[in-house]
């Protein structure tokens, strides 16, 4: 796995946690993935594998149009569109990557979250790091709002845009 490209060290030398959260779980996703799709049945296809894996090698969330750049052969045409976002459906189906409606981008997951729990996003808007979390207490308050609207979510995703701590530490005011 290839190191950052932009960690964003900021005056202290040291990245933002999610940076370092990526480089240290991505390896271990990785091979879930590939563990995950040999018991399902599934190829993890090389167009597949490559966007997975470069959306591991970054923290921050990454467009269909960037990915396909990113993942074409040096020198040579770049992938169609259309492969990538088959790809990308494909990734977020087995639960892979998640998209952020918010930014219309791509994160990959780093701890393979069930169907059925309830994902927070915490987007830092000076770095542009994701970090991810999912607990009991917050599933059981989405399923109590669901319920109390008798409505049935098909997909609990929240977004939730602010400053991450290394960013508010190191005093980042962009």
């Amino acid at each position: 796995m290839q190191p950052f490209a932009d960690a964003h060290d900021h005056d202290d030398g040291l990245p933002c946690r999610h940076a370092h959260d990526h480089q240290r779980h991505a390896e271990e996703a990785l091979a879930r993935a590939e563990r995950v799709c040999r018991e399902r049945g599934l190829r993890l296809t090389p167009i597949r594998r490559k966007a997975l894996e470069a959306l591991h090698a970054d923290h921050k969330p990454v467009g269909a149009y960037d990915l396909a750049d990113r993942i074409s052969p040096p020198g040579g045409r770049r992938l169609a569109p259309i492969s990538v976002y088959r790809a990308l459906d494909f990734l977020v189906e087995q639960g892979f990557v998640h998209r952020l409606s918010s930014r219309n981008a791509y994160v990959a997951c780093l701890h393979g979250h069930g169907a059925d729990e309830v994902v927070a996003f915490l987007i830092c808007e000076a770095c542009g790091g994701v970090d991810e979390d999912s607990s009991p207490a917050m599933r059981k308050a989405v399923a109590a709002i669901a319920q109390g609207r008798q409505f049935t979510p098909s997909h609990q995703v929240v977004e939730i845009v602010g400053r991450c701590d290394h960013c508010r530490s190191a005093g980042s005011h962009d």
